[in-house]
C-alpha cells in the first residue's frame, strides 16, 4: 500500500505544495515515522489533499512561544504525539549534551486546561524520564509562570509547560523553557530544533510506573504555596477595600489568581460563575477564544459587575500569563465601563510600581523597567519621570525581557511589560505573570477608589502629565502555505517598496530589523542598533507616530502595530485629541490594508 500511495502522490494535485510531497514521502518512507504511515495512506486513499497540505507544507517550527499549532493526528506541521515527542525528545538530547557539573539531570512539567494537554505532559514526562532526566510534574492545571517558577525553585536543567495560551480551542503547543526558567533563547532554540528534526526513535518510559518509581514527582502542593508566597512578596501596603470579578476564561488562572488576591488582602472575590469550569472548548467566550486582549470577552462579566456594584474585572488567558482588565468609566459601578489596552495595563502599573518606589525611597537611576519595542512608549517617558532606566530596544516574546534581565542583573530589575498584556514583577520567575498582574492591578484600583477617582480617570491624569499615547494592532491572517508566501511577499514589499505615506502623513524613515539598517525618505541609509529579526517599522513624519510590521512567532498572521502620539503640551482636550488619533489610526489601517491585499 505504501507504494501505492508514494504513487498516488507524484501525481497529486497542484493544491499538495512540494514541501507537503517532501515531507509525507519521509512519513510513508523513514521507520521513525512508521506508526503514523497507515493513517497517511488513508488521506491520500481519500483524496484529503489539502487537509495533507496544511498538515505536511512545513515543519512546524519553535517560534516567540515555543512550538505551536493545531492539533492533528499526523503531520510534521500539526501538534501531534509524533512532533510534541520530537519536541521533548530534541531536548533531552540537547540538554544532555550541554549539562554542566555532575548534578542530576531534571526537567519542570505543567499544562493547562485544553484538550490533550494532560496526555501531552504525561508523554513528554515518560520521554524525559527515558532520556535520564527526574521530573518535577504539577499534577492539576496549573499557570506558566508557576512552571517557569517550578524550573527556579528546584534548580531544573530545562522546563515543558503544556499550552497553547489564548489561541484557538483547536490549538496546542509546548512552550520550552532552560534553566534559568526563561523561554528558550538563541541559539539554544535552533539548536534544538536541529535536534529535533533529526530524532529517529522516541523512548517513552511508562508514566504511572515512573511516578511509582520516584522518577516522577508530585509537587503540585509545595509549589503552590512556595509560588504564592512569591507573589505576595511583591504586594505593596495601601487600601484593600475593593469588590473584585475575576474571570480565568476557562483556564488555569483561578489557581493563581485567587489565593495571590487573598494572600494580599483581597477577601472580596468573585469567580465569574460562567467562566469558571476548566474547558478546553472555551464555550461561553466569544468566538470561543479565550484572550483577555478582546474586549467582547468583557461583556457578560461587566453585566455581572453592574448588577453586584464590583469595582474591577479581572481575567486571565488559558495557561494565565496575560491578564485583561475593565472597570466603571466614573467611580459609580452602575454606570458605563470600559476595558484598557495592554498598552494602557502596562503604563498604569509602572506608574503604580515605580511611585510607591519612589516614595519608599528605594529608587535609583540604576533600576530599571523593561519593554518590547512594539510597546508604548510611554512607559518608558513614565520611568523617566522617576529617574529610572528603560530597556525598550527588544523583540517581541517575553522571553527577551527574561533574558535582558539576566543579562543586565536581577537586583536592580522593577518590571517588565509588554503590549499583548504581558506583565512581571520581581526575579522568581522569568516569564509574564498573570498572577502578580492582577494582584498588583487590584492594589492600584483599590488605591485609587480610596482617592474618590476611577483608574481611567488615573489614565487620563498620566495623559496630561506624559502626553497622549493611543496605539491599535491589526491582525491580516495568511493561513497554510499559500499563506505563508503571502507573508514573505508582504515583508518583502515594505523592504524593497514601501508606501509613501500612511494617513496622510509622509513616511520618514522605514527601520528593517532584518536587514538592520534603516532607510530615511530621502534614500539614505545608516546602521540600525539591534538584534535580527523580521520586523520593518516605518517612521511617520510626525515624532511618535509609527507603525511595525512582523509575522506572528504563534499563528499564521501578519501583526501590525499602531502607534500615536500627542506631547503632553500641545494637549488641549483629551475627549477632541483621542477622536483625532482614533480618525488618524483609521486611516492608517485602512492604507495599510490596501498596501497588504495589493501584495
Amino acid at each position: 500500500m505504501t507504494a501505492s500511495a508514494l504513487e498516488k502522490l507524484t501525481s497529486a494535485p497542484a493544491v499538495l505544495t512540494e514541501g507537503a510531497r517532501d515531507n509525507i514521502r519521509k512519513w510513508l518512507s523513514e521507520p521513525r515515522y512508521s506508526a503514523y504511515a497507515p493513517q497517511v495512506i488513508e488521506h491520500i486513499e481519500a483524496g484529503k489533499w489539502q487537509e495533507l497540505d496544511d498538515a505536511f507544507w512545513t515543519v512546524i517550527p519553535f517560534g516567540t512561544g515555543g512550538r505551536r499549532g493545531r492539533m492533528y493526528p499526523i503531520g510534521s506541521n500539526a501538534i501531534n504525539d509524533r512532533t510534541i515527542g520530537e519536541s521533548a525528545q530534541g531536548l533531552a538530547e540537547y540538554v544532555k549534551e550541554h549539562h554542566e557539573g555532575s548534578g542530576e539531570l531534571s526537567c519542570a512539567l505543567a499544562y493547562d486546561t485544553r484538550h490533550n494537554s494532560r496526555h501531552f505532559a504525561e508523554l513528554c514526562a515518560g520521554i524525559m524520564v527515558a532520556a535520564g532526566f527526574k521530573v518535577y510534574f504539577l499534577d492539576d492545571y496549573r499557570s506558566t509562570p508557576e512552571l517557569s517558577y517550578l524550573v527556579r525553585h528546584k534548580k531544573c536543567s530545562c522546563g515543558i509547560m503544556v499550552t497553547a495560551s489564548h489561541n484557538p480551542p483547536s490549538d496546542n503547543a509546548v512552550k520550552v523553557y532552560w534553566s534559568t526558567g526563561a523561554q528558550i533563547l538563541p541559539p539554544h532554540d535552533k539548536a534544538i530544533i536541529d535536534r529535533v528534526m533529526n530524532v529517529q526513535e522516541i523512548k517513552q518510559a511508562p508514566f504511572d510506573q515512573a511516578v511509582a518509581d520516584g522518577n516522577v514527582i508530585i509537587c503540585t502542593d509545595e509549589i503552590d504555596a512556595a509560588y504564592i508566597a512569591q507573589v505576595k512578596g511583591q504586594r505593596l501596603e495601601g487600601p484593600r477595600d475593593l469588590k473584585v470579578i475575576f474571570s480565568p476564561l476557562h483556564g488555569v488562572g483561578s489557581s493563581a489568581v485567587c489565593p495571590s488576591l487573598e494572600a494580599d488582602g483581597f477577601t472580596n472575590v468573585e469567580v465569574f460563575a460562567d467562566h469558571a469550569k476548566p474547558d478546553g472548548d472555551f464555550p461561553n467566550v466569544p468566538g470561543h477564544v479565550s484572550n483577555p486582549e478582546n474586549p467582547a470577552v468583557f461583556d457578560s462579566i461587566i453585566v455581572r459587575a453592574k448588577e453586584v456594584g464590583a469595582d474591577l474585572i479581572l481575567a486571565s488567558d488559558p495557561d494565565c500569563d496575560r491578564m485583561g482588565v475593565a472597570a466603571p468609566v466614573t467611580t459609580n459601578p452602575k454606570g458605563d465601563w470600559r476595558t484598557f489596552t495592554g498598552n494602557q495595563l502596562g503604563a498604569l502599573l509602572i506608574d503604580y510600581v515605580l511611585e510607591r518606589r519612589s516614595r519608599a525611597g528605594t529608587l535609583t537611576p540604576e533600576h530599571y523597567v523593561v519593554k518590547t519595542l512594539v510597546t508604548t512608549e510611554m512607559g518608558r517617558r513614565i520611568a523617566d519621570s522617576y529617574n529610572v532606566t528603560t530597556y525598550g530596544n527588544l523583540h517581541v516574546g517575553f522571553k527577551w525581557i527574561a533574558g535582558l534581565i539576566d543579562e543586565v542583573g536581577p537586583e536592580k530589575f522593577v518590571f517588565g511589560t509588554e503590549e499583548s498584556h504581558g506583565y512581571m514583577a520581581g526575579t522568581y520567575v522569568r516569564d509574564k505573570d498573570g498572577g502578580v498582574a492582577c494582584m498588583l492591578m487590584a492594589e492600584l484600583a483599590a488605591c485609587v477608589k480610596a482617592e474618590g477617582k476611577s483608574l481611567h480617570e488615573k489614565l487620563e491624569s498620566l495623559w496630561w502629565q506624559h502626553g497622549y499615547h493611543a496605539e491599535r494592532t491589526i491582525n491580516v491572517f495568511m493561513e497554510g502555505s499559500e499563506g505563508m508566501s503571502r507573508m514573505n511577499a508582504l515583508m518583502a514589499a515594505f523592504r524593497a517598496a514601501p508606501p509613501k505615506q500612511l494617513g496622510g502623513i509622509e513616511i520618514a524613515q522605514v527601520r528593517d530589523y532584518q536587514s538592520l539598517m534603516t532607510t530615511k525618505a530621502d534614500g539614505s541609509q545608516e546602521k540600525l542598533d539591534s538584534d535580527k529579526a523580521n520586523m520593518v517599522i516605518l517612521d511617520l513624519a510626525q515624532d511618535g507616530n509609527y507603525i511595525a510590521v512582523r509575522p506572528s512567532g504563534t499563528e499564521p498572521k501578519v501583526k501590525f502595530y499602531m502607534f500615536t502620539f500627542v506631547p503632553a503640551e500641545q494637549l488641549a482636550d483629551l475627549e477632541t485629541t483621542a477622536q483625532q488619533m482614533e480618525e488618524r489610526m483609521d486611516k492608517i489601517a485602512a492604507d495599510v490594508q490596501a498596501f497588504a491585499d495589493a501584495c
